[in-house]
């Protein structure tokens, strides 16, 4: 019983309504972080139905959506141009160096095990890419209710300060920083080799 609560997808049951629920905000600020060109191969991390990687996808290459929840993909399937691929961060289905961009947006805290989920996302990004995460602040005291409402709801969501955050991406192949707006925080990782 408690096995099948963990594996619950909460999101599949949101999906259908998901994208008139949840807005997309500041979809100008992730492209600026992310430095996107038309040449480039887009993650989406997490992406669920596709309501970032749907803003993005006019100004880059191509853009795949990777979700654990099958009803998430299939909201994303229907806003067509975008590929849709069933996964988990910790183990990606893609080649190294398989993407020049990657995002992740509101999605970092759900990863059940981030430190191979960061070493996974690393992985994939090429050489000169860059990953943007955007995550809310559990600093502030609206997201520490956010986390509550999530540990009630069983969703198991792991929400981590902005240096906590960045710890999981630091090396001398990387060059990370944080760009404060409350009361979320991004992470813009650079791959240098």
């Amino acid at each position: 019983m408690l096995r099948w609560l963990a594996e619950f997808d909460h999101f599949g049951l949101v999906a259908p309504i998901y994208d008139r629920v949840i807005r997309t905000q500041a979809l100008e600020r992730l492209r600026t972080l992310a430095g996107l060109t038309t040449a480039d191969w887009v993650l989406d991390v997490g992406g669920g139905t596709g309501r970032i990687a749907e803003g993005l996808r006019p100004y880059v290459r191509g853009v795949c959506v990777l979700d654990r929840s099958l009803g998430m993909l299939q909201q994303a399937a229907d806003k067509g141009r975008l590929t849709s691929c069933l996964g988990r961060a910790e183990a990606l289905p893609f080649a190294e160096a398989a993407f020049t961009k990657i995002v992740a947006v509101d999605t970092f805290h759900h990863f059940q095990h981030q430190a191979g989920a960061a070493c996974e996302l690393l992985r994939v990004l090429a050489p000169g890419g860059r990953l943007v995460i955007e995550e809310p602040d559990i600093r502030q005291f609206p997201v520490k209710l956010i986390a509550f409402a999530e540990t009630l709801a069983l969703m198991r969501s792991h929400f981590r300060a902005p240096a906590a955050l960045v710890r999981y991406f630091a090396s001398p192949d990387t060059h990370v920083h944080v760009v404060e707006e409350r009361p979320n925080f991004w992470a813009v990782v650079e791959k240098l080799r």
